[in-house]
């Protein structure tokens, strides 16, 4: 019995020795480039069945999340063209006829209203501030070819209407104190830039006001802006116009 017992023991593998650091550092690696069985069997993977390249679950798997992906993109895709397409789409340009050639003078302006946007009603008109070209105080080079001078009532400040005040000579905001000279030039107030413009024609004997365009200190021309955007030196890079509105 003690002699069986010895032969058990003496039959009986070593246990196994423990792995150093040398070990590890001394393990061959293998070559990631070596080409390895395109079978799942030879590659000893769960579930693989002799003969197939891709187990069953993993192709369930891989057929879920495409159906996923494109579940969430044919609902995503038309909400984000829905949200961002209107601001890549250019308004058409429109010239509306605001009164006769004679209806307006050289030295004081006459408040006449246009549509801006068509279709919406009373929400869509606009109030602006006509005059004919005046040699004396219309100095500015880029104005010598206007026949009438168009400004914009909206104020430069955060958009709120002006007034034309002629006894002060001066076009005023009510609500914030913005102030502007004769040629829509801000002498006070917070507003950081003059009053917008609008081009000016004539046709026949109708005076008509197209497309709205933005001014400097300097009453250079510029692309529109929106209220509260500065066009004084660096301002007219930090605050591009929208892709939507065509480039001066």
């Amino acid at each position: 019995m003690k002699r069986s017992r010895r032969c058990a023991q003496a039959l009986r593998p070593p246990p196994p020795r423990a792995e150093t650091s040398l070990d590890i550092l001394l393990r061959p690696v293998a070559d990631k480039h070596a080409k390895t069985s395109k079978y799942t069997a030879d590659r000893n993977m769960p579930g693989a069945v002799e003969g197939e390249t891709i187990t069953r679950r993993r192709f369930m798997t891989g057929t879920a999340h495409t159906a996923g992906a494109i579940a969430a993109g044919a609902f995503t895709l038309p909400a984000l063209g829905f949200a961002i397409g209107p601001i890549f789409k250019q308004a058409p340009h429109r010239w509306e006829t605001v009164g006769k050639v004679d209806s307006f003078s050289e030295f004081n302006y006459t408040a006449v209203v246009m549509t801006l946007t068509p279709g919406i009603g009373e929400a869509g008109k606009t109030t602006v501030y006509m005059r004919k070209f005046n040699p004396a105080i219309d100095t500015d080079p880029s104005d010598r070819d206007t026949k009438f001078i168009a400004i914009s009532s909206r104020c430069a400040h955060v958009g709120c209407p002006v007034r034309w005040v002629d006894a002060a000579e001066r076009f005023i905001c009510p609500c914030h104190g913005g102030v502007y000279d004769l040629l829509g030039r801000r002498v006070g107030g917070p507003p950081p830039r003059p009053l917008d413009r609008f081009y000016t024609r004539v046709v026949g004997e109708d005076v008509q006001v197209g497309p709205r365009y933005s001014v400097n200190s300097e009453l250079q021309r510029f692309s529109p802006r929106d209220p509260g955007e500065p066009l004084d030196g660096i301002g007219q890079y930090l605050y591009p116009s929208r892709p939507s509105e065509r480039k001066l």
